[in-house]
């Protein structure tokens, strides 16, 4: 049985504590809110744990990780390990790994991706940082991956910064596969031929080449409303997509998939478009195409 103290019992943090208490490890949590909390402070939850202590942070990226991580600095012991399991950016790795290990605490960056279905499916991991601190944590690794090969549900991704980098390339790759099957959805809707657009979405969850996880819970948006008719669509962006386009741009990499879903994210949130306004304006001007104009 091993010991973890976790930091932020939000949507994900308070899924990962259950599983991690169900397969037997003891979990001392830390968060602002006094109805989930194990601890009073961080330096309590810290109080209550044996040394070697493990440390698993689960706050929003950037300056609330990065503060987490400066007090934990204050707080935690020679020998001891912080796993920042957040959607942090990897340049921000290095910085934290560096801080910790002037007072020789380790350091893991955890892409975790399972979101709110993780607890009872298990969480895809990976993993950057020194193997030594990845096998000091393997029992919780393995307690919060998916049942099954470790090696299907788990890497260690290589040096400090490689788990979220992972992760971030994960996540941009989750965008244009939602995208595809979003504008697929619109297209059956438009085209009027498919008479029971919920149904052939269906029929697409066994044989295809196209099914998947992500398939499975349109089709479950759908069984709950079949024309989407209660959501606005409206879509935000937290961060990855961008992180992703920008290493792309870096490394002359071709992405047009991914940097077409975070446009058509940036347009989901237009309700006046002044592009398309200007494009209408052109239009009219050299080719006298009709326009509409504002009630």
């Amino acid at each position: 049985m091993a010991q973890l103290g976790l930091i932020g019992l939000g949507k994900m943090g308070f899924n990962m504590r259950d599983r991690l208490r169900g397969a037997g490890h003891e979990v001392i949590g830390y968060d602002r809110n006094p109805d989930v909390t194990d601890s009073t402070s961080l330096e309590d939850m810290v109080s209550k744990l044996d040394g070697p202590r493990i440390v698993w942070i689960m706050v929003p990226a950037g300056e609330p990780t990065r503060q987490t991580v400066a007090e934990l600095s204050n707080l935690l012991s020679e020998g001891d390990l912080v796993i920042d399991g957040g959607n942090s950016k990897y340049t921000d790795d290095r910085i934290n790994a560096d801080l910790l290990a002037a007072k020789n605490i380790g350091y893991l960056d955890c892409g975790v991706s399972g979101g709110v279905w993780g607890k009872d499916n298990g969480y895809g991991l990976m993993v950057g940082g020194a193997a030594s601190d990845v096998e000091k944590a393997m029992p919780i690794f393995d307690a919060l991956r998916p049942d099954g090969p470790r090696e299907e549900g788990f890497s260690h991704a290589g040096a400090v910064g490689s788990g979220h980098y992972a992760k971030m390339i994960h996540n941009g790759i989750e965008y244009g596969m939602m995208q595809a099957f979003a504008e697929g959805f619109e297209l059956l809707e438009a085209a009027k031929v498919v008479e029971n657009v919920p149904a052939v979405i269906k029929g697409w969850q066994r044989g295809t080449v196209v099914r998947s996880w992500l398939l499975d819970l349109l089709v479950r948006a759908l069984d709950e409303d079949p024309e989407l008719d209660d959501l606005e669509g409206y879509v935000e962006d937290s961060g990855e997509g961008r992180w992703t386009l920008e290493e792309a741009i870096n490394n002359a990499v071709p992405a047009p998939v991914i940097s077409a879903a975070l446009f058509a994210r940036f347009a989901s949130r237009q309700e006046d478009s002044a592009a398309m306004r200007a494009v209408a304006a052109l239009r009219n001007q050299f080719g006298g195409h009709a326009v509409k104009k504002v009630q």
